[in-house]
């Protein structure tokens, strides 16, 4: 029989029958890898269930269903509201249309309260774990965040802080920073948080921007073994906010002696305050936090998103994306600086417990996250697509774990190559759905990520989020065809947009933002492929696409290659302006550091070729000791690109190991 995968067909050798799944390995050229969902997977799932409860039949056709919620916005919404019991006043109208993209308005007259959403169960089961790489745990149940939330929130109308006033959160990720979050959300207030690796200047350039009232934090974290102090950092940053008149502190380890004195008690707090367990509605677009964008180029956009808005879609996304329900487990690797912590927390409306992870992935072991979600029976385990190949390049094999709980890995922050995902069945899960999963802080979610409906193909993301009318557009702005490249763009207004940029009141950000490329299309500046199986390959940013000889190259074909060659452990690509044109300058760090010698140049540069084409070929390769990234892990292309080209960096500490870009410094070989 044959089997269409990529661009080719192959001959199918062996179908293997698992639970819920049919793994299909085949080769011709190379192995390739497709996950089936069995019929009772599909039948069972919350998709179908929606797909009855809309009447919809679309024969376990996923782009069918995707094409009926984009053509029918308006029902769609609809229904997603009432099935995933979305609590508060819908309102009459859906959709307020306006001719300018994002003016339009979803449920213009409808009134929720995000925390009541996210706080509907009461019941003594535990609602959030914690646990910290030194190995020390805490949880909550249901019944006690309800309490602690209203606590806090009474804490915060006490003090005077009303809707609309800012909070700002300096925090791990812990259970504390959670109830802080929930408490703002419930009082109409606006959170910010960073995470504690942020330095001094890289907090304030980002909380000066939205002048909180208040600060919370914690006296320390841990990070790979070392205890860092965080109330060091806290006093230079409090200098140069003078809008901060109060800062909170909760102990990271409650069993440790608190020693904070010149600060207020954060648990002292809750022991003295009375809940307030009323739930005063807002407008669905209220704003419920600013996120900020990674800003290595200059001062870090502040991205205001609403509480309605994203509210529904990450139902959506976990419960008919993810399949998450009622009692569920959700476990994301993640800092409180990185969007994923904002969806994880809205995996609590689904009713599921969420499981959250402080220190470094790999620290004590290398397998230290995937232990974690033996020992709780994780259901959804969501990490970075570089950590998956990091236990690749380490061929790490979980034969040791139980992870028969796992139905669903997600993987972001960048693509997700096909040979990772042959790792991934091979060596950590075989009946797990794999979901390649891609969008961003402009949305806090994903533009295209998976279902149980689609077939998962190796390397691709299986399709569009529903009701999100997502296309790709060459540079004239006409939709492409399958197999070919292009831009990432929105054709129509979609819930989760930004409510607004800060301090942008002519919106002339948040306009150059999404909207200066294509008239009223939202250009969300991804290169990107349809493929002919309905799916996406993301290709890389588009700010960082290759363009030698005028040909269009994403960086993420380069990466590819090179991330599955045994003495590289990370590469960097950029393009320099050379002569009138662009050459491809490939910065690479090897295992045991490695001597780069010419077999190896010669090596890479043949894989590169015969993989993706002569245009694809670096000009030059270098080795390089370290490689400079965000701090929520992506590689900063466009602070390399500025260094070797002489220009200047204006906003180092959003770069988590900004040291790494003196590597890139005055190099001979690129004058």
């Amino acid at each position: 029989m044959t089997y269409k995968t990529g661009t080719m067909y192959i001959e199918v050798l062996r179908p293997i029958s698992i639970t819920n799944e049919n793994i299909f390995k085949a080769s011709l050229v190379n192995i390739v890898i497709s996950t089936k969902p069995s019929d009772k997977r599909k039948k069972e799932s919350l998709l179908e269930d929606f797909s009855k409860f809309i009447n919809f039949k679309p024969n376990y056709n996923f782009k069918n269903l995707w094409k009926w919620s984009v053509d029918h916005p308006e029902e769609f919404w609809s229904k997603l509201w009432d099935y995933t019991k979305i609590i508060g006043d819908k309102g009459q109208e859906i959709i307020k249309y306006n001719k300018i993209f994002n003016k339009t308005k979803f449920f213009p007259d409808s009134k929720l309260n995000y925390a009541e959403n996210i706080l509907k169960k009461r019941s003594p089961e535990i609602a959030i774990s914690f646990l910290s790489e030194k190995g020390f745990e805490e949880e909550i149940s249901w019944e006690q965040l309800y309490i602690n939330v209203c606590k806090f929130s009474g804490y915060l109308k006490s003090i005077g802080l009303k809707k609309g006033d800012r909070v700002a959160a300096y925090v791990p990720n812990k259970i504390e920073s959670i109830i802080s979050f929930l408490a703002c959300a419930k009082n109409g207030i606006i959170w910010s948080s960073c995470s504690p690796d942020f330095g001094t200047q890289g907090v304030v350039d980002r909380f000066k921007q939205i002048a909180p009232r208040i600060l919370i934090t914690s006296d320390h974290y841990f990070y790979n073994g070392k205890k860092i102090n965080i109330l060091e950092k806290v006093e230079g940053i409090l200098k140069q906010i003078p809008s901060i008149k109060k800062t909170l502190v909760f102990a990271y380890n409650k069993k440790e002696e608190m020693n904070f004195k010149n600060y207020f008690n954060f648990e002292k707090v809750l022991d003295q305050t009375e809940a307030d367990e009323s739930f005063e509605r807002f407008d669905f677009n209220h704003p419920i936090y600013v996120l900020f964008s990674s800003g290595t180029t200059g001062k870090p956009k502040c991205i205001t998103h609403g509480a309605g808005n994203v509210l529904i879609e990450h139902n959506k996304e976990f419960m008919l994306h993810c399949d998450i329900r009622d009692n569920e487990k959700l476990f994301y690797y993640t800092t409180t600086g990185w969007m994923m912590w904002n969806w994880l927390v809205g995996g609590l409306a689904t009713g599921s417990s969420i499981f959250l992870f402080d220190g470094a992935p790999v620290y004590p072991k290398i397998d230290i996250l995937l232990e974690y979600c033996q020992n709780k029976k994780i259901n959804l385990f969501g990490v970075s697509a570089k950590y998956i190949d990091h236990l690749k390049n380490e061929k790490y094999n979980s034969k040791n774990l139980d992870l028969s709980s796992i139905k669903i890995i997600t993987s972001t922050g960048s693509p997700l190559a096909e040979e990772s995902f042959k790792y991934v069945y091979d060596n950590i899960k075989k009946d797990v759905h794999l979901a390649s999963i891609a969008g961003g802080t402009d949305l806090v979610g994903c533009l295209v990520l998976g279902n149980l409906f689609s077939d998962v193909y190796m390397g691709e993301i299986q399709g569009q989020s529903l009701g999100i009318d997502v296309d790709v557009f060459t540079d004239e702005g006409k939709s492409v065809k399958d197999g070919e490249k292009g831009e990432l763009v929105v054709k129509k207004p979609f819930p989760s947009m930004p409510v607004k940029f800060w301090s942008d009141d002519d919106g002339q950000k948040y306009h150059k933002a999404y909207f200066n490329r294509f008239k009223n299309i939202w250009h969300h500046g991804d290169f990107i492929e349809r493929t002919i199986n309905n799916g996406f390959i993301m290709r890389g940013r588009s700010d960082a696409t290759l363009n030698p000889g005028g040909v269009r190259i994403g960086t993420a074909e380069i990466y590819q290659q090179v991330e599955d060659i045994d003495f590289i452990t990370e590469g960097l690509v950029v393009g320099q302006d050379y002569k009138d044109d662009v050459r491809i300058i490939l910065f690479i760090t090897t295992k045991n550091n490695e001597d780069l010698d010419d077999e190896k140049i010669k090596s890479i540069k043949t894989k590169i070729r015969k993989n993706c084409s002569p245009k694809h070929v670096p000009s030059i390769i270098i080795k390089v000791p370290d490689i400079p990234r965000t701090k929520s892990g992506k590689i900063v292309e466009l602070a390399v690109k500025k260094v070797i080209q002489g220009e200047t960096i204006n906003n180092k500490e959003a770069i988590a190991n900004p040291e790494a870009l003196k590597h890139f410094e005055n190099i001979a070989q690129l004058k």
